[in-house]
């Protein structure tokens, strides 16, 4: 019997969106508790991401030593300067052994090594996966894998993003739906966010320690925003300019 859950209404929701906004400012005086960005991270994990191979890493930053290191690294901005904490959002290219072993044994436990439905899971996680992320410094097997599906490709449907690049923009795109997630999530609880991607990515790294093949996709702000925090109206395209029915 599937599980049934209780969800908002889209009203809700509705309310959550229209209240998230980008602050630039937050309120340097209150106290954000460390468990509401921790509820949030929660919730982000369950955001869905290309083949659930997770290839992501939350960095929370919320030491006032390193909260100011990084405030010449994220360019002065001024949501950086007023921030409680930062999420800092990772790319993590070289975790595929990892996620695609989890998925592995997760789903072994699930379906039972002798199923039909594991052989699936088999080639999948074992075979596929590796095939797809693994890499190297020069994207050499990347070409390789981008030959091999436009040759495919001539005969038969077949995805064509299959390069090194290509792959790292498909981990970035997960990150962007999680981070999302996490921003909904502390709009939620009552508080803010601003996500940041202007930040020298080299000094970032070497701040954080971080290895030579991650990539951060952005980091966010967190605290109380303060009414001049958001800067004027939200003003977007209108629906019948960006939306097309075929």
């Amino acid at each position: 019997m599937s599980e049934v859950h209780e969800v908002a209404t889209l009203a809700d929701f509705e309310t959550i969106i229209e209240a998230r906004r980008s602050y630039r400012v937050f309120d340097t005086e209150h106290e954000m508790p460390e468990e509401i960005v921790q509820k949030a991270l929660e919730a982000a994990l369950l955001s869905p991401n290309s083949s659930n191979m997770q290839m992501w890493e939350f960095i929370r930053v919320r030491s006032v030593e390193m909260r100011k290191k990084m405030v010449p690294i994220l360019l002065n901005q001024s949501a950086a300067q007023t921030a409680s904490e930062f999420v800092v959002v990772v790319g993590r290219a070289n975790a595929w052994k990892e996620r695609a072993a989890f998925n592995y044994n997760k789903l072994a436990e699930e379906y039972g090594e002798t199923s039909d439905r594991f052989a699936r899971v088999k080639q999948y996680y074992g075979k596929l996966m590796p095939m797809v992320y693994r890499s190297d410094a020069f994207g050499i097997i990347g070409r390789i894998r981008k030959v091999m599906a436009s040759v495919i490709g001539l005969s038969k449907p077949m995805v064509r993003e299959v390069g090194k690049s290509d792959i790292l923009a498909t981990i970035h795109g997960s990150n962007s739906l999680a981070s999302m997630t996490f921003m909904y999530a502390m709009k939620a609880q009552g508080y803010d966010t601003c996500p940041l991607g202007g930040f020298d990515s080299v000094r970032l790294k070497k701040l954080l320690k971080l290895k030579g093949s991650d990539e951060v996709t952005m980091v966010i702000a967190c605290g109380k925003g303060k009414p001049e925090g958001v800067w004027g109206k939200r003003h977007r395209v209108p629906y019948e300019k960006v939306v097309k029915t075929v």
